[in-house]
């Protein structure tokens, strides 16, 4: 029940159902905020199809050619995950994932692992709403961001040592008209929706049980052990070094640890649950860029299906990346968390107004 009442409110809890009588009915998460993603995957898809998405993705990819020294196969794969999924941007590349070397592969999934797709992140951004300044815009941003740190951490790992894969030819989804590309865009955000409501019915209600199995243990410093405590104890280090004072470290620790085990999604909305006096608004907004990444570990098995499908005789390479993608992108976001933990707040506060 954790996750249907969550997902589908009054209409899966007796409870809820309760409340609603009442006169205080929850939102209907699956009814009033999903349906965001589809509008956006539409909307996409047709900008797509008027090149004017397509014109931004290449301008980016420029950027990374010229600057990093990436191949132009990579850098727009790269620049593409800015704006959409770590499944989809590869599809842009697709006669070239065969050629390219472990360490473009390892940049491609970093990239896909350390940025959020544009039809979740509107999602995130209005659960952060009131939260902190800007979310929208700062989400966006941490993605930008995140895309150059994914490279350099990526190239770190696995260091270029040939040639890099070029593209010889302008890459489309072949939508035959702006009602194709409507209708398709549609089609492949109501896929999305259904995938995160199956996922967070499952993560949530996963979570119920094994909180519920740690309180059965001894309490520890006066309160019960659940898995938000465990993994802000293992994660505070980490984000005690992005910049979050030690005194919030823990809780921030939580909040990757929850979005890295389980899911991002989860992670902002117990972020946005948080009221404005349980945590510093600095870090608030170090933790949001911090957690604004697809690397966790669910991602694994949807990336390397995809990928898998995409270019089938490279999947061994995928399965042997996996584990150094998710460490990767995690570092990815937690560099872009260190930018804004280096920077004054206010240089981020002052769009807010």
């Amino acid at each position: 029940r954790a996750g249907t009442s969550f997902v589908f409110g009054y209409v899966g809890d007796n409870q809820a159902a309760g409340q609603l009588m009442e006169g205080s009915p929850p939102p209907l998460f699956f009814f009033q905020i999903l349906p965001i993603v589809i509008v956006v995957a539409s909307l996409s898809a047709i900008l797509w199809h008027w090149r004017i998405l397509r014109w931004v993705t290449n301008g980016f990819a420029v950027v990374f050619r010229r600057a990093m020294g990436l191949g132009g196969a990579t850098s727009l794969a790269v620049s593409a995950n800015v704006f959409m999924g770590m499944t989809e941007a590869p599809v842009l590349i697709r006669p070239y994932i065969k050629g390219m070397t472990r360490s473009e592969l390892l940049i491609m999934m970093t990239a896909g692992f350390a940025t959020i797709a544009g039809s979740v992140l509107v999602v995130y951004g209005a659960f952060l709403e009131g939260k902190m300044p800007n979310p929208l815009a700062q989400l966006l941003t941490a993605s930008i961001m995140a895309a150059p740190a994914a490279v350099a951490v990526a190239l770190t790992m696995i260091p270029e040592t040939t040639p890099a894969t070029e593209r010889m030819k302008e890459p489309d989804f072949n939508y035959a008209s702006t009602m194709d590309a409507f209708s398709r865009g549609a089609s492949d955000g109501l896929q999305i929706v259904l995938n995160i409501a199956t996922m967070l019915i499952a993560a949530l209600a996963l979570l119920w049980i094994v909180n519920a199995g740690l309180g059965l243990l001894p309490h520890v410093g006066g309160q019960p052990l659940s898995i938000e405590r465990i993994l802000g104890w293992i994660f505070a280090p980490l984000m005690y070094m992005v910049g979050v004072p030690i005194g919030e470290a823990a809780q921030s620790g939580s909040l990757m640890g929850v979005k890295t085990v389980l899911t991002e999604f989860i992670a902002f909305l117990r972020l946005a649950e948080l009221p404005p006096e349980a945590m510093d608004p600095r870090t608030r907004m170090i933790t949001a860029h911090a957690v604004c990444g697809f690397a966790n570990f669910g991602s694994m098995g949807i990336l390397i299906g995809g990928l898998s499908i995409i270019e089938p005789s490279r999947r061994d390479d995928f399965l042997a990346l996996s584990w150094r993608t998710l460490v990767a992108g995690t570092f990815a976001t937690c560099l872009s968390a260190a930018v804004v933990g280096a920077l004054p707040y206010q240089l981020f506060a002052g769009a807010h107004g």
